[in-house]
């Protein structure tokens, strides 16, 4: 595994204050430097959010399950990129935002350009996959849908925030914020840091003090009343709104597969993920969706895990290891 920086042209000069030098940890496969001839497939993968690419090689450990996963059999010799994108307020959302910046064209524009100048890739869609969990499993599905030809298959775990629910709409996070007089006051407080870092990513409002966004809410006398203005951003934002209008994007993939826990603790992500199997259905886009017995870290990681069951004989099967 090696770890690099992108000095990220898109990212700089973000009104937001996140930092356009961004760290990237890439897994080579063994005998990498010995075949100086191969090129390989990249699987592009998200993290989640307050995580980073450093504590999923670290703390993860992706790097030995990668190298077992190589071994068994369970997937040929490919790259691994996981890019951090952790900001501020905890994660960008692989969003494009005019608080924190264009991450979404940072992660499927320059990023891709970056590793495949930098490491021996088979440079074309066929050879890309995306994907990724929690914050990085609904942004696999935003960027799968926004970006249509880059990669040619996407697998989402447990993905977050891909349609409306009242957990979060406007959410418990909406009126300590509201109330907050800096920035600081996020990080004491995991509800205000979410929905600081989800106002920021799909209601930017960069004059707005003190977290450059629009909130879905305003404070009454005893109660929070719902701005529904920055209610449609938030939806407009999510994959439920946006396929309607992008099936054309998914259907240009060879696969598409999504999963998620029965027993997530993070409430709306069953619901929501059951909704979309259920509109891609209805937009005839072959998929797989499956709801597993687990919770929203279980059953991820380990070699009994679906990242090795499940994820990576799925790209296995579907990208191209040959030019």
């Amino acid at each position: 595994m090696v770890v690099t920086h992108l000095d990220s042209k898109l990212l700089r000069g973000n009104p937001g204050g996140e930092n356009p030098r961004r760290r990237v940890s890439v897994y080579l496969p063994a005998g990498y430097e010995a075949s100086p001839g191969q090129r390989y497939p990249v699987l592009y993968y998200l993290h989640g959010f307050t995580w980073n690419d450093s504590l999923i090689f670290n703390k993860d450990g992706l790097k030995a399950l990668l190298d077992q996963a190589i071994a068994a059999g369970q997937i040929r010799p490919l790259i691994v990129v996981v890019p951090d994108e952790q900001t501020r307020f905890g994660g960008s959302w692989y969003a494009n935002s005019a608080t924190n910046g264009p991450w979404a064209d940072f992660t499927a524009r320059e990023l891709v350009t970056f590793i495949d100048k930098q490491f021996r890739t088979l440079a074309k869609p066929g050879s890309r996959g995306l994907a990724g969990h929690s914050m990085g499993g609904g942004g696999t599905l935003r960027l799968a849908l926004a970006y249509p030809g880059t990669w040619a298959a996407a697998y989402a775990l447990s993905p977050a925030f891909i349609g409306p629910h009242p957990t979060f709409l406007p959410g418990a996070g909406v009126a300590p914020a509201l109330r907050a007089t800096s920035a600081a006051q996020a990080q004491r407080s995991y509800p205000v840091l979410t929905t600081a870092s989800l106002a920021r990513a799909f209601s930017p409002n960069p004059k707005a003090a003190p977290f450059g966004a629009d909130f879905p809410g305003s404070l009454g006398a005893d109660s929070v009343a719902r701005r529904e203005a920055v209610l449609a951003r938030w939806l407009e934002a999510m994959p439920t709104f946006v396929l309607p209008t992008h099936a054309a994007a998914l259907r240009q993939l060879r696969a598409l597969a999504f999963d998620w826990g029965a027993q997530d603790e993070i409430t709306h992500i069953p619901p929501t993920c059951r909704y979309f199997s259920g509109l891609l259905t209805v937009f005839g886009i072959p998929h797989s969706a499956e709801e597993y017995q687990g919770t929203h870290g279980s059953r991820i990681m380990g070699t009994d895990g679906r990242l090795f069951q499940q994820v990576l004989p799925f790209f296995n099967k579907h990208l191209d290891f040959k030019p």
